[in-house]
């Protein structure tokens, strides 16, 4: 047995040995520092990567915004800082922080003068994309700069550094901050920020760590205390910029599975010949979630209620999260629009299920994006929206056609050039040539 574990251990040692193909440490730590200044060519470099940068995130292109990662200059002195902790030489890592700012400082001005000028104020997907950081974008951040700073430290570079360039996303953050600036959305502009500092700060350990795992040398200057200072300060920072990221993912993952657990309760236990759902709101909330529906038809008596609360348990919901308005407490709340906008999407459902058949040897039914997050930061006072695909069938021919239908309730009457301006985004978002959008007005309560 003892054998086979030296054995074992023997394989493993030999298989991650990072010291194999290792550069000449010297040769390392000048690669790293050539590349930690901003002026000259990193500075122009810098500067048209953030333009086109930019413009990939106004446009709404990731292919362009790929292009401009892989020519952004950025890592260079986020990896000097981390060479700088790692070996104790303060002069380099203040030297990198100071590049750090400066590169960031000039990244937020031109895309803030950039988003200032152009014509298309809207955010988009790709710039929605960098507003909500979390637990997620930690992990992409320390794993690429573990996979940067391997690459950066071995005798053939390869494409690594390339790949990591494009993973940790450096660059869109600080362009999304530029268009938070520029259209006075300061959700935005914070969000994007701590999403860089989130990725700065991760490939930075990153470089930390594996500095200190090949053991290279520290600076002979460095005193004991300052080295515990040093080990002291990063676990202070690295903590207080986890825990807002922690909470924010978690609160993604509890809000996602409450709203799909209710789904399933509502579609699965409200099947009645004479009553329907008209309306669903599910309500997150730390103290109290609510699921609130709203029935048209024969009233539910209380022991069916009681029976559907007891169930409720069996889709991992509290019993007294239901509110159910039918009857006289309903009438307040029904909406002609929206009972008739609800029949019409059972109907559309009713279609779709009976010409599935016909349609699958033709036309595949393709998947529709969760644009949950994006309508909820671009219409603020959207209340809730229903979107499918839909199947119309002409009553003078045979004809069948595949519609992508949106049914959505506002607190307030949209005007004509904001129908317009939803529906064109809703084609392209869903990649469809025809859309129908539906809007719903929330009656006030009484």
């Amino acid at each position: 047995m003892k054998e086979i574990i030296i054995a074992v251990r023997k394989f493993l040692q030999d298989r991650f040995n990072l010291n194999e193909d290792k550069a000449d440490e010297q040769l390392i730590i000048e690669s790293i520092e050539r590349n930690v200044n901003f002026k000259g060519t990193n500075l122009w470099t810098l500067i048209f990567a953030i333009l086109i940068a930019s413009i990939g995130l106004n446009v709404n292109s990731t292919a362009v915004i790929i292009g401009a990662m892989l020519i952004s200059p950025l890592m260079g002195p986020i990896m000097g800082v981390g060479l700088g902790i790692g070996i104790l030489d303060f002069e380099l890592m203040k030297k990198g922080i100071k590049n750090l700012f400066i590169a960031a400082l000039f990244s937020v001005i031109t895309s803030f003068l950039y988003f200032l000028i152009s014509p298309l104020q809207e955010a988009k997907t790709e710039i929605l994309a960098r507003t909500t950081p979390s637990l997620w974008d930690v992990l992409i951040a320390f794993f690429g700069g573990l996979a940067g700073i391997i690459a950066g430290t071995r005798k053939e570079k390869g494409n690594v550094l390339a790949g990591v360039a494009i993973a940790t996303a450096l660059m869109p953050p600080l362009c999304t901050a530029g268009f938070g600036l520029a259209v006075g959305h300061w959700y935005y502009f914070f969000g994007a920020l701590y999403l860089f500092f989130i990725n700065s700060l991760f490939i930075c350990m990153a470089t930390f760590i594996i500095v200190r795992y090949l053991k290279f040398k520290v600076a002979i200057y460095a005193t004991a205390g300052q080295r515990k200072r040093v080990m002291r300060s990063i676990f202070i920072i690295v903590v207080i910029t986890l825990l807002p990221s922690i909470y924010l993912a978690i609160r993604i993952v509890q809000k996602t599975i409450f709203e799909q657990n209710a789904r399933n309760f509502v579609q699965n236990e409200f099947r009645f010949d004479r009553a329907q759902v008209v309306n669903r709101v599910y309500k997150f909330n730390d103290n109290k979630s609510s699921i609130e529906l709203l029935l048209i038809g024969q009233e539910l008596s209380k022991g069916t209620i009681d029976s559907l609360r007891r169930r409720m348990h069996l889709y991992n919901l509290d019993s007294n999260w239901l509110t159910i308005r039918q009857g006289l407490n309903a009438k307040k709340e029904i909406d002609l629009a929206q009972i008739k906008a609800s029949i019409l999407q059972d109907v559309f459902v009713a279609q779709r299920d009976s010409l599935e058949a016909r349609l699958s040897g033709n036309k595949s039914e393709k998947n529709l994006p969760d644009l949950h997050t994006e309508l909820h930061s671009l219409y603020p006072d959207m209340k809730e929206f229903s979107l499918t695909q839909a199947v119309f069938q002409r009553t003078d021919t045979i004809k069948v056609d595949t519609v992508v239908v949106c049914i959505a309730m506002f607190t307030r009457y949209l005007t004509k050039s904001e129908k317009t301006k939803m529906t064109n985004w809703l084609k392209e978002r869903t990649a469809s040539d025809s859309v129908r959008l539906i809007i719903e007005r929330e009656m006030p309560k009484k």
